[in-house]
């Protein structure tokens, strides 16, 4: 039996609107997948917040799989 993951992202930054699913990096942590809500959209960022820190907005690069700084995640 294989296990279905519980998001449905959308990986399309043309599309993005607030409310999506993303799916984030951190450059620091190896491209290890963190999900993420969209809360606001720029044409050249995004902001998004994370459901583990939800008083905290990252903001994040506006491309299929969003890029937070370091220090904006870690910090």
């Amino acid at each position: 039996m294989q296990e279905t993951c519980p998001f449905e992202f959308n990986f399309d930054p043309a599309t993005f609107k607030i409310g999506d699913t993303v799916s984030y990096r951190v450059p620091k942590l190896a491209g290890f997948p963190f999900v993420a809500t969209i809360t606001a959209v720029f044409e050249d960022h995004l902001e998004i917040v994370d459901a583990s820190e939800p008083g905290k907005t990252l903001r994040a690069t506006r491309e299929s799989r969003p890029v937070v700084a370091d220090e904006a995640a870690l910090g």
